[in-house]
């Protein structure tokens, strides 16, 4: 079966030949496998912004390889590259980016939207995944009648409703209270487990990390550790990433 996420020899190096350079990543290797929840754990300044930029497209390597769902995103051209990221990419974002003077329907529907899908296509694709997550009853509200957490669900379906290849989030709880970070963290293991959705997840917080099937650490722009869970209780996970934090941190 072939990988979601294959990332090869990947390295960024920012600044000119003649100036100072700074090396944000270093030969990083690993695969996302079909359906699989994938956490990027590290410190401020590891790295790992850089690495999510360059996997969703936003940015772009200086040397080595990436392939998501069979295409080397490294080879495409921009109009290719905003086809590409609209079609098999959906973003969480920490501050949700939603657009206040949409409603959550129409926040939802942007994607489909932008790909001109026709209304016939739009509205039973919007109202399936708002009925999943429970969004159903504000969908005629705007963002700032909202709380956070039905923010940020919202901000999901708005992710999901094209029916990406894999999800990245980018401290999707980082703004989040713990109720609402639970509930977001649940609807994401529920979407991953029963749509085979690939997610690959990047955060500081153990909480979060402990959702997923596996965990890449990454320090001076270099995965230099990796934990799985192995059927392990949450409760069991949580404390080894803990656990595997200190250690690493060291």
């Amino acid at each position: 079966m072939q990988n979601i996420v294959d990332v090869k020899n990947i390295e960024k190096i920012y600044g000119k030949a003649n100036e100072k350079q700074f090396k944000a990543l270093s030969d990083v290797n690993f695969e996302v496998q079909p359906g699989e929840f994938v956490g990027i754990m590290g410190a401020s300044g590891s790295g790992k912004t850089t690495l999510l930029n360059i996997l969703s497209t936003l940015d772009t390597p200086t040397s080595g390889q990436v392939q998501i769902a069979g295409e080397d995103i490294t080879k495409l051209k921009n109009n290719e590259m905003a086809d590409f990221r609209a079609n098999q990419i959906g973003f969480i974002f920490q501050d949700f980016n939603l657009l206040e003077n949409l409603t959550a329907y129409e926040n939802i529907a942007l994607p489909l939207a932008l790909q001109n899908r026709s209304n016939n296509e739009i509205k039973p694709a919007v109202a399936k995944i708002s009925e999943k997550l429970g969004l159903t009853d504000i969908l005629n509200h705007y963002p700032t009648e909202l709380s956070g957490g039905q923010k940020q669900r919202v901000a999901a379906a708005r992710a999901l409703v094209h029916q990406p290849k894999i999800i990245f989030g980018d401290e999707p709880t980082g703004a989040l209270d713990s109720k609402s970070a639970r509930a977001l963290m649940d609807t994401m293991t529920k979407i991953n487990q029963e749509d085979n959705v690939s997610i690959l997840l990047v955060t500081h917080d153990p909480f979060s990390a402990s959702f997923c099937d596996r965990i890449l650490f990454i320090k001076d722009g270099e995965i230099g550790q990796e934990l799985k869970n192995e059927n392990r209780s949450r409760g069991e996970f949580y404390q080894e990433i803990l656990d595997s934090l200190g250690t690493f941190a060291e």
